[in-house]
């Protein structure tokens, strides 16, 4: 669809009047060139930047009208709430009781404000595509050069740079406040509960820019936004974090994190706000494999930013570090034991592996959660930014750069030294009882078109591989889908909707409206709703399988439906040619498709067999109860040269007891062979020879082929190989050979008779 389409089929009906006459000046521009034959005069040039710049005046007094707008019945709203709630404490005299109506009814103004905010936040990104678009026509039509001049005009009236998390922080208050009649949940922000029977599930989802927004506004209305400090007036600047990861020149600590082994570490020092903060943690994750009965582990302490270096170096010692906490005897005595041994072994690892900082992650977290109750936890990180620290050649020995702060998205810093993230990372973190299911705004969420599913993704691990091109050469699966866009069209209703009035409808992206929907794809979405459901993992599955406990997880499914290259240890090897982006129409609408899909574990799509194409290929064998979807071609995914693509998969102890009873499976069948060779030698006629021979060949073959197999797979479980484990020939050919054997004995006899 062109965008003049787009813009006509998701403006706001209200804000008609203030959005950029696209089609206007688009034919604005043809007029001029046909009145010019062609040519475009200087005096065109000023006149359609008159006109360009009444367009931009438009647009961003508009915007800024409605935001002073909502700022002012956010007030209005916060002192009808500061009322009704005083009535309902009893705090004035005389006056008429609360009624159940009256908290409906100020919710559904908070809600008006909450989809206003959506609609000028859609308002405003339809508007900034108008103005790139429009720009770039006029560049290629007439010769004329101004996109980058016009842009500086564009980034003196940002309107698309304004930031709604002072309103949302607001409104979340409010609404929580209205939601629970009065009576929100207390507690310390920092807390985790106390709950002790439970299982944590964490899934991570990538957000597009133009979702961020709306997926805030979703989750406000269930969970309030965590505020440490509710006396403090909203800064942006408080939800920055920074995170300075350590690693070897190896990169050790970047492929056990890729590679999940067990055991696997990560050291990293991450403080919270500006660069003036003292306060540093230092902090370490460890990895534990599901078999083990244990569970990942995040631990940290504190230590004061004069300290680090002198730490990092083991020249302050890790009594110098407690010596205060035990003074202050706020700790018992094993819990600061625990923080020492702790902080020692960090210190030690540091040390001993001559370890530097590697990678530097900032990002800005919003979080959604009920102070003291850690049951649902939702974060979103916007503005992520790797950097590159680079300790090892880096001047200077200090623990990070002295030469950026927290200004994103950092200009200053050369393009090889920065990483900007294209989407938002949420993260979703539950703690359930065992049998109990998610709550259905969460299921509903995870599987909406707002987000989509990576898991097992880390900055960390991004950050090494796209800062550190010549020295990493195994990337993470997602690496090589960057460019493929996100955004999808909506799988089923879900999002922000106006309450009270129905104006108009927006789209959630721009790629896909609903004209581009065929009827197939309505058919699959409305089958898609009815007939999945998340699963308790954080992913989804499909009715039809209920809760089998044999289901693959995310990383099962992409190492089970992987294909084995030559060496087997990596699904993708290098090319000497990347293929090429499929950016059509049809290719996009199917993509779309495919991703509508990843709820039901096909993101990386294979059958039962094992038999795949690749991360991104043509969706096979998924169907909707008796409506089976057909496949199709999507491109194939490779490496660039010189690059490999890890993919994830999980191996436990019984896989490698699985692999020793097969051998033994075999090793069983061939004694059994064996005996009734050496039967026939030894008590049979000279006919029986023939026979024992042919048990002998078989007996010595099997036992051949069943060690050879044994060290094969042993050898590839080790090193996490997605390859085909299943023996396609073995059985097949044993089988041969007895019936062999067995029909020369026969024919012999016979004839002999």
């Amino acid at each position: 669809m062109k965008f003049g389409q787009q813009l006509r089929a998701s403006l706001i009906q209200e804000y008609f009047y203030y959005y950029i006459s696209y089609d206007e000046l688009k034919q604005e521009l043809k007029t001029r060139l046909k009145q010019g034959h062609g040519s475009f005069t200087a005096d065109d040039e000023r006149d359609f930047l008159r006109i360009l710049e009444s367009e931009l005046d438009k647009v961003h007094a508009f915007q800024k009208v409605k935001s002073g707008e909502i700022v002012r019945r956010i007030k209005v709203a916060e002192a009808e709430v500061d009322s009704l709630i005083d009535r309902l404490a009893g705090n004035f005299d005389q006056v008429d009781p609360v009624t159940e109506e009256e908290f409906l009814d100020l919710q559904g103004k908070l809600e008006d404000i909450i989809a206003d905010v959506h609609d000028l936040d859609k308002f405003t990104q339809l508007n900034y595509v108008g103005f790139q678009k429009i720009l770039k026509k006029h560049d290629k039509m007439t010769g004329w050069i101004i996109k980058p001049i016009f842009q500086a005009r564009l980034n003196a009236k940002a309107f698309y740079q304004e930031n709604y998390d002072q309103y949302i922080v607001k409104i979340s208050q409010l609404y929580e406040r209205v939601r629970t009649r009065g009576n929100p949940t207390q507690g310390d922000s920092s807390a985790g509960g106390s709950q002790q029977n439970f299982i944590r599930q964490t899934t991570k989802y990538w957000v597009h820019e133009d979702n961020i927004t709306e997926l805030k506004l979703v989750i406000l209305k269930h969970l309030p936004v965590l505020v440490f400090d509710p006396t403090k007036p909203f800064d942006e600047k408080d939800t920055a974090i920074t995170s300075i990861y350590y690693d070897d020149d190896k990169f050790s600590l970047y492929e056990g994190r890729l590679k999940k082994t067990e055991g696997a570490e990560a050291i990293r020092l991450r403080w919270y706000g500006g660069m003036e903060q003292d306060t540093i943690f230092v902090e370490r994750k460890t990895h534990r494999e599901d078999w083990t009965g244990e569970k990942s582990v995040k631990a940290r302490f504190a230590i004061k930013e004069k300290h680090v270096n002198a730490f990092m170096k083991g020249e302050f010692t890790v009594e110098q570090v407690f010596e205060k906490m035990r003074r202050d005897k706020k700790k018992s005595p094993q819990e600061i034991e625990n923080l020492e041994r702790l902080a020692r072994e960090i210190q030690y690892t540091v040390i001993s592996r001559q370890m530097k900082p590697a990678v530097r992650s900032f990002y800005n977290r919003l979080a959604f959660q009920l102070p003291g109750d850690a049951r649902v936890r939702i974060s979103l990180d916007t503005q992520l930014t790797m950097i590159r620290e680079d300790g090892w050649n880096r001047a200077g020995n200090n623990w990070r750069r002295t030469d950026i702060g927290i200004d994103w998205p950092f200009k200053d810093l050369p393009p090889g030294d920065v990483e900007r993230f294209p989407y938002a990372v949420l993260e979703v973190k539950l703690q359930t009882h065992a049998g109990q299911e998610p709550p259905e705004w969460i299921r509903e969420l995870v599987a909406s078109h707002l987000v989509e599913a990576v898991p097992k993704f880390s900055k960390f691990i991004h950050g090494g591989a796209t800062l550190f091109p010549d020295k990493i050469h195994l990337w993470p699966y997602w690496l090589p889908q960057m460019a493929i866009d996100i955004r999808k069209a909506p799988t089923h209703d879900f999002g922000i909707d106006r309450r009270m009035h129905n104006s108009s409808t927006t789209e959630s992206d721009f790629a896909y409206s609903s004209d581009d929907e065929t009827e197939f794809e309505r058919t699959t979405r409305k089958q898609r709703k009815a007939l999945t459901y998340p699963a308790a993992d954080g992913g989804s599955s499909t009715a039809s399988h209920g809760s089998d406990p044999n289901r693959l997880d995310e990383e099962e499914a992409v190492g089970h439906s992987a294909p084995s290259p030559d060496n087997g240890e990596y699904v993708y090897d290098s090319d000497d040619e990347i293929a090429p982006i499929d950016n059509s129409k049809k290719a996009r609408l199917k993509l779309s498709l495919k991703r509508g899909l990843n709820s039901l574990k096909k993101v990386l799509p294979g059958s039962a067999n094992g038999n795949a194409t690749t991360t991104d290929p043509s969706v096979a064998g998924i169907g909707f109860g008796d409506a089976p979807i057909e496949a199709m071609n999507v491109r194939r995914i490779r490496a660039p040269p010189g690059k490999k693509i890890f993919v994830p998969v999980r191996v436990e102890p019984k896989v490698y007891f699985a692999g020793e009873r097969t051998f033994l499976a075999w090793f069983e069948f061939a004694v059994y062979l064996g005996a009734i060779a050496t039967t026939l030698l030894n008590f049979g006629d000279r006919l029986s020879m023939y026979a024992a021979w042919g048990f002998t060949v078989s007996s010595v073959a099997s036992l051949i082929y069943a060690l050879t197999m044994y060290i094969w797979r042993s050898q590839k479980i080790r090193k996490r190989a997605a390859v085909k484990y299943h023996d396609k020939w073995g059985p097949s050919v044993l089988c041969l050979l007895v019936f062999v054997s067995i029909g020369i004995t026969v024919w012999l006899r016979w004839n002999e008779i």
